[in-house]
């Protein structure tokens, strides 16, 4: 198999207490007070819009036909222990009109095809609820 590059996002951080960050497209363009929670809600806002487009394409492998406004409420929880950070995930998901177990099993494979959630795999505590 032959890799393909679809695209490269560039960013650029400035620190500090006035920290801030901007995507060399000039989509983004936001300040980062400390701490950070800018991160996290990045962090679920890509991986959220990622995950639909898995669903979607995952639903096209097997036919199914979604209806439109498939939505993703993401919680990306920074927690710390004995000095450790680490991050957990809930995904809530809601794919209107469509059955539940088939719905289900879409959400599923999702993962399996979504580029944020394999890096997450087993990294991270993630809860998947269909809502």
């Amino acid at each position: 198999m032959t890799e393909k590059l679809l695209f490269t996002g560039k960013t650029h951080i400035s620190g500090g207490r006035d920290g801030s960050a901007r995507s060399g497209d000039g989509t983004i363009d936001i300040k980062l007070p400390q701490p950070h929670p800018a991160a996290e809600n990045l962090f679920g806002i890509a991986w959220s819009a990622c995950y639909i487009g898995a669903m979607e394409l995952a639903a096209a492998q097997r036919k199914i036909t979604l209806p439109d406004g498939p939505e993703v409420d993401a919680e990306i929880t920074l927690n710390a222990d004995n000095g450790s950070f680490f991050l957990r995930a809930r995904l809530n998901v809601s794919l209107p009109g469509i059955d539940r177990d088939v719905a289900q099993e879409l959400i599923e494979a999702a993962h399996g095809i979504c580029p944020y959630s394999k890096a997450t795999h087993g990294n991270i505590d993630v809860e998947t609820t269909l809502v």
